[in-house]
């Protein structure tokens, strides 16, 4: 078993995982985004679960609503960008089938170790 408990600090940081599973907590300033339209995890699903604040998920040119309770499914592959448009922090907790992060927070390759 592993246990953490949550910062939410500032920017994206890496929990903790397995070799099929990763968590990670992400914040983002108003007005700030994570990603591009470009962006994607080539081999991993990511689910994001906001935890509080509010913002737009555009996820292959199309884009959906994020406030606090909100759960997104971005599968491999898929184009995304995450940008806070409220006035607070956005705060969500992300989940990566395999894992898509080293430890350090840099990109694996294919979304795996």
């Amino acid at each position: 078993m592993k246990h953490r408990q949550l910062r939410f600090g500032r920017g994206f940081r890496v929990v903790f995982g397995t070799r099929r599973a990763q968590a990670a907590e992400m914040v983002i300033a108003p007005g700030d985004a994570e990603g591009d339209p470009h962006n994607r995890h080539r081999g991993a699903d990511q689910w994001l679960f906001v935890i509080s604040g509010s913002g737009i998920a555009t996820v292959n040119g199309r884009r959906h609503a994020l406030r606090r309770g909100a759960l997104l499914l971005i599968e491999h592959g898929d184009r995304h960008e995450i940008r806070n448009t409220g006035r607070r922090p956005l705060r969500t907790l992300n989940l990566y089938t395999p894992p898509a992060y080293t430890p350090a927070g840099d990109e694996l390759p294919r979304g795996r170790d």
